[in-house]
């Protein structure tokens, strides 16, 4: 049991040393469309805490939580995608576009 404990935080630590890795170099200009792409895994993640929570028959309190912070930071994640998103293609739009925007949000 503790061996395979031991085993996941293992691959948990590396698997983060990666990802700093690969991102760190990722261009800044292709950084924002694959923050926006990775809203599905976020969402996955999401979907899967709803759904082990859902499927546990008495989940110990640490389980409880565990689960609880996995979906409040796949929410947030899914959350702030789509608004990086949305500021990602704001830039897009001719400046016409956006005064009438901003004209439609303050009626």
């Amino acid at each position: 049991m503790y061996t395979e404990l031991l085993a996941n935080i293992a691959i948990l630590v590396l698997s983060g040393f990666v990802g700093f890795a690969v991102i760190s170099k990722v261009p800044n200009t292709l950084h924002t469309p694959l923050m926006s792409g990775t809203n599905a895994i976020h969402g996955i993640v999401v979907l899967g805490a709803l759904v082990t929570l859902g499927k546990m028959e008495d989940p110990s309190i640490g389980i409880q939580i565990i689960l609880f912070v996995a979906v409040v930071f796949g929410t947030l994640n899914v959350i702030g995608g789509f608004v990086v998103t949305d500021r990602m293609l704001g830039m897009f739009k001719g400046k016409k576009a956006v005064a009438a925007d901003a004209e439609k949000a303050g009626k």
